[in-house]
C-alpha cells in the first residue's frame, strides 16, 4: 500500500527541525511521496532545496493568499520558477476573507497565479475560506480548468464541490473530514467521485482524530484515509491506490 500527502509544509517549525525523523515515520506509515507547498517566495528556496535531496519530496510555487509581508510576484516570475522539474504546481493561492474584508490586492494576485499555471502547464492548489463563491467565479471566469487544479484543504458544501468538479478540479480532504462536527464534509466526501479526490495533512496544521490539537505531519495522512474509507464503505488499500493514482495524474510532473 502506498499514501500520498498531496499538501504539507515540513518546511515550518517544528518539522524542519526534525526532518529526517518526521520522513522516517511517515515511510512507516506508508507514505511514500510529499507535495510541500510554497506559501512565499521568500521561503521557497527552502523548499526546492527539500525536494532536490530528496526524491519523493515535490514541491509548489506560489504566494498564499494572506501573506501580507512578502513580495508578489507577477506571472512571468512564476513561470520561471515553476521550471524547475521538481515544482509540479502553483499555490498555493485563492481567496481569504476570513481575516480580510475583500481585498482587491487578493484578487490580483490570485488571477497573476492563474495565468502562470495556464502558461507553465503545471495545476493550481486553491486555498479559499470565506471567500468560496469568489473563489469559484474567478477559476470559471478566468477558465483555470485550462491548467486544472485542486481545492486543498476541502471545507465547503457540495454546491461548491460540484463547480469545483465541473471545471475538472479535484477535492483534496484533510483531517477535518475526522472531527465530530464536520458533517458538510464527511457528505461530500462520500459523495464525491473517487476519481477525483486526494488526501492531504496541510500539516503542521489540523491533526486528525486521534491527534486533534497535536502538531500534524505526514505520517498522520493515513487517518484521513482511513477515515474516507469507513465513510464510504470502502478499504483503506482501495483509497489509498486511488488517491495515489489520482495525484499522479494530477500532478504529472510529479517523478514516482
Amino acid at each position: 500500500m502506498q499514501l500520498v500527502d498531496s499538501h504539507c509544509h515540513i518546511d515550518f517549525e517544528p518539522l524542519a527541525e526534525q526532518l529526517p525523523a518526521v520522513l522516517q515515520r511517515a515511510a512507516a506509515n506508508d507514505v511514500a511521496h510529499l507535495l510541500c507547498v510554497a506559501v512565499n517566495l521568500e521561503d521557497y528556496p527552502r523548499i526546492a532545496q527539500m525536494a532536490a535531496q530528496h526524491a519523493h519530496i515535490h514541491a509548489s510555487v506560489g504566494v498564499h493568499p494572506n501573506a501580507t509581508d512578502c513580495r508578489d510576484p507577477s506571472a512571468e516570475e512564476l513561470v520561471e520558477l515553476a521550471a524547475n522539474p521538481d515544482v509540479v504546481a502553483i499555490g498555493e493561492t485563492g481567496l481569504d476573507y476570513y481575516r480580510h474584508d475583500r481585498p482587491e490586492w487578493q484578487r490580483r494576485r490570485f488571477a497573476d497565479h492563474i495565468e502562470a499555471a495556464k502558461s507553465a502547464g503545471k495545476p493550481l492548489i486553491i486555498h479559499t475560506r470565506a471567500a468560496a463563491d469568489d473563489t469559484m467565479c474567478m477559476l470559471e471566469s478566468l477558465d483555470a480548468g485550462a491548467a486544472g487544479g485542486v481545492m486543498h484543504c476541502f471545507a465547503e458544501d457540495w454546491a461548491v464541490a460540484e463547480r469545483a468538479l465541473a471545471i475538472g478540479f479535484y477535492l483534496s480532504f484533510s483531517g477535518i473530514v475526522t472531527f465530530k462536527n464536520a458533517d458538510t464534509v464527511k457528505q461530500v466526501a462520500k459523495r464525491a467521485p473517487l476519481e477525483r479526490m486526494l488526501v492531504e495533512t496541510d500539516s503542521p496544521y489540523l491533526a486528525p482524530v486521534p491527534f486533534r490539537g497535536q502538531v500534524n505531519e505526514p505520517g498522520f495522512v493515513r487517518h484521513t484515509a482511513q477515515c474516507i474509507a469507513e465513510l464510504r464503505g470502502d478499504t483503506l488499500e482501495n483509497i489509498a491506490q486511488a488517491t495515489t493514482e489520482n495525484f499522479f495524474r494530477l500532478f504529472s510532473g510529479a517523478a514516482r
